[in-house]
């Protein structure tokens, strides 16, 4: 008797933030504050953080709604920042604060999916921001419910593209076990890093990142039980080897430091085209076959370039525009708040369910990350 068929499907997303929610030109404000802050990049700010296309981001740490450094409780209480809270000390809160959000995103993520703890096989956690154990992956287990033999992955310091990691591994787990009911993690404390620097580079990462996280139940579905339903259908990686230092991401004495070069845009663009031909023509598909596009909102420049090269509309990069307006970047977790708000036109009723689309993501190496997906 020939195998049947498994189709990998996405049952739910849940997206949520810590509570400090700061309008963009009030994160400018704090900034400006900063006393070892050159002042010609003081006054660089507010502009830089205008021209960011973000109206609001998210931290758990409460000191950034903070205007007086007298009630700070995570920053030394003056305005120089000084001495910088250590890596062991932004580690330390990345404990206290990331692992509520995750147990929120997970709880509401199997209530969506009418999924109960005991139905999970598998658990796969992503974070690039912060690391302790037991991990993550294990206070789920233990926070949710999960059965104590619920198989566990982490997924950890791979930086904005994470997501497709977690899909990719999800996906083997479907189509090697019929009863797979695997639940991804994605959490991210970028605000926690935030390094106070003479450099445009470090302004420019300070006004882009943002804190959040985001789950979703991935099953394995025969062909009945999928039926209309949106399926993981691929994935693909493509490495380009010349830019490996446009995009960093170490371990510092205060913090973890970010590298960002002015370059990543162009070399995205340069690559993104062949890579969405390859990931398509694998799979008998054309960019014409599309009826979404959720690109991974690494900044304005990084959208409106995709949106160039690949000759999409402005209603195809909506979404994601929306989701930077209104979070910024939250590195592994976005692609999923992205991949919502496009399922959820469904729900709300301003269109056709999607049929099929790409998702895609871009992190250190470079590298491109992305995934086929598509209605049963």
């Amino acid at each position: 008797m020939p195998p049947v068929l498994m189709h990998t499907v996405v049952e739910s997303i849940a997206t949520g933030n810590p509570p400090l929610r700061k309008p963009q030109p009030e994160a400018a404000e704090f900034m400006q504050q900063i006393e070892r802050l050159p002042e010609p990049l003081r006054a660089r700010l507010p502009r830089l953080y205008e021209q960011s296309a973000i109206d609001y981001r998210y931290s758990c740490v409460g000191d950034y709604g903070e205007d007086d450094p007298s009630a700070f409780d995570f920053f030394p209480e003056n305005w120089a920042l000084e001495p910088a809270p250590s890596t062991r000390e932004r580690n330390e809160k990345y404990r206290e604060a990331a692992i509520p959000l995750a147990e929120d995103v997970a709880g509401r993520a199997l209530d969506a999916a009418d999924t109960t703890a005991d139905d999970i096989t598998h658990v796969i956690a992503v974070s690039c921001t912060g690391f302790f154990a037991p991990g993550l992956d294990i206070e789920l287990v233990k926070r949710l419910g999960l059965p104590a033999d619920t198989e566990r992955t982490f997924i950890g310091f791979m930086g904005c593209y994470a997501a497709f990691n977690a899909l990719r591994v999800a996906h083997s787990f479907c189509q090697s076990r019929p009863d797979a009911r695997v639940l991804v993690v994605c959490t991210e404390l970028c605000t926690l890093h935030f390094q106070i620097e003479d450099t445009l580079e470090s302004v420019v990462v300070n006004s882009l990142f943002s804190d959040g996280a985001a789950a979703t139940v991935l099953s394995a579905r025969s062909g009945h039980e999928a039926t209309g339903r949106l399926a993981y259908i691929d994935g693909q990686s493509r490495l380009d080897d010349d830019s490996m230092e446009d995009m960093t991401w170490a371990i510092g004495n205060t913090g973890f430091l970010m590298g960002l070069s002015a370059r990543v845009p162009d070399v995205i663009a340069d690559h993104l085209p062949g890579y969405i031909d390859d990931l398509l023509h694998a799979n008998d598909r054309e960019s014409a076959d599309m009826d979404f596009w959720a690109v991974h909102p690494g900044g304005r420049a990084v959208v409106e370039r995709a949106q160039e090269v690949l000759g999409l509309d402005p209603d195809d990069v909506q979404p994601s525009l929306e989701v930077l307006r209104q979070y910024g970047n939250m590195s592994s977790p976005t692609i999923l708040f992205v991949l919502q708000r496009i399922l959820e036109r469904q729900v709300q009723g301003d269109g056709a369910p999607p049929d099929r689309g790409v998702a895609m993501a871009f992190g250190p190496g470079l590298t491109i990350e992305g995934a086929l997906f598509e209605r049963v």
